[in-house]
């Protein structure tokens, strides 16, 4: 009986540790990590239950490894409601196989967090912000992107055009 419990624990545990973090963020913080990111970055806003937002993470999670010895980092910020946070971004992220950083952005007010990210975005989601601050090259999308537009606009973040 000892063995079987300890099994339990032992995969309770190794199951509690691939379950990814979901950090709990407000935008003067994301702003922030923009501000001072030194390397290439993509941000996707998206949430649990946009249809469009996990049809394109593939897409993201693909990019990321062809690019990742130029340095390009992913962050993907969460807008679900707080009901969701963390149960059901965890258990989406994990069906899904989310493997880049996730935070949710503790805000309610699309208002006021919105044109922080950029000045034309109405909240629409998926959304993706495109940075390099080495370059000052900054893009914004409100809406899905194919594969083929995301590595056109990840080569001219990187100069590779």
């Amino acid at each position: 009986m000892k063995k079987v419990f300890g099994l339990v624990v032992f995969c309770m545990l190794c199951n509690m540790m691939q379950a990814q973090e979901i950090k709990k963020i407000k935008i003067v913080e994301l702003e922030k990590t923009i501000k001072e990111s030194s390397h290439p970055m993509i941000i996707s806003f998206w949430a649990t239950y946009c249809v469009p937002c996990l049809e394109e993470m593939p897409y993201f999670h693909e990019m990321i490894a062809k690019y990742k010895d130029k340095g390009l980092k992913l962050l993907l910020v969460s807008l679900d409601l707080q009901e969701a946070y963390p149960k059901q971004i965890i258990s989406v992220a994990g069906k899904v196989k989310l493997t880049a950083p996730i935070v949710w952005l503790d805000e309610t007010d699309a208002d006021y967090f919105c044109p922080k990210i950029d000045s034309s975005w109405s909240g629409g989601l998926p959304s993706t912000l495109f940075i390099n601050n080495k370059t000052g090259y900054r893009r914004f999308y409100e809406d899905e992107v194919s594969r083929e537009n995301l590595e056109k606009e990840i080569k001219a973040m990187l100069n590779l055009q």
